[in-house]
């Protein structure tokens, strides 16, 4: 297991939110991160589907990770966008994301969303977002 996954796992770790829904990261680099998130009852809208709360939370913590990764750590986010593709029909959700701007004090960083059914992925949401360097008091 590399270093930067070891850390990112134990600040996944130190989100209670994160650890209240089961959000898990199975790969962190400078080239990206993937988070899962099991879809349970309680994560579900009235249709069934995963709520759109959880997939742009998902997406967000992909995002903040991502830039983060490239920008050496301290930041959070300061505006996200979601396009939602397809109702979240399945079992599981995987973020993935990618920085594609990383300064000294701001970055911005693109995420896919699929959610898994019976094995097969298809996207459910694309994300992008911006980070910004934490500074604190």
């Amino acid at each position: 297991m590399s270093v930067l996954l070891e850390i990112g796992q134990g600040i996944l770790a130190s989100q209670p939110f994160s650890e209240y829904v089961g959000t898990t990261m199975t790969s962190y680099s400078n080239q990206g991160v993937e988070l899962r998130l099991e879809i349970t009852r309680e994560l579900q809208q009235q249709h069934g589907f995963a709520h759109g709360g959880v997939i742009a939370y998902l997406a967000d913590n992909a995002l903040t990770f991502a830039a983060g990764a490239a920008m050496g750590g301290g930041v959070v986010t300061s505006e996200i966008k979601v396009n939602y593709i397809r109702p979240a029909v399945g079992q599981q959700l995987v973020a993935r994301a990618t920085a594609i701007s990383a300064g000294q004090m701001q970055g911005v960083a693109r995420c896919e969303i699929y959610v898994v059914s019976n094995g097969d992925e298809k996207m459910c949401a694309a994300a992008q977002g911006t980070v910004a360097r934490h500074r604190e008091k």
